[in-house]
């Protein structure tokens, strides 16, 4: 599994989306990537309106507000496979 969070600086978005990130994923011990807008120009304009964005697999699966739940259930979904 790929989970990837693309955050922009400054963002309080994005910084409680880091949290729930490092929440969730911990308890499955597996690891996630952040990308930054500042490092990825077109990711910043595609998704300006929607930051932070999780990506699962390279698929959008969340935006705005990372829900702990959701996560945790695309996770198991995703290990169970």
């Amino acid at each position: 599994m790929n989970l990837k969070l693309l955050t922009k600086p400054e963002c309080h978005l994005c910084a409680a989306a880091r949290d729930t990130m490092d929440e969730v994923t911990g308890e499955y011990n597996i690891t996630w990537e952040e990308i930054s807008t500042t490092d990825h120009p077109g990711l910043a304009e595609q998704f300006a309106e929607e930051i932070p964005v999780l990506f699962v697999d390279d698929r959008q699966r969340d935006f705005w507000v990372i829900d702990p739940q959701r996560l945790r259930k695309m996770i198991a979904a995703g290990l169970d496979a």
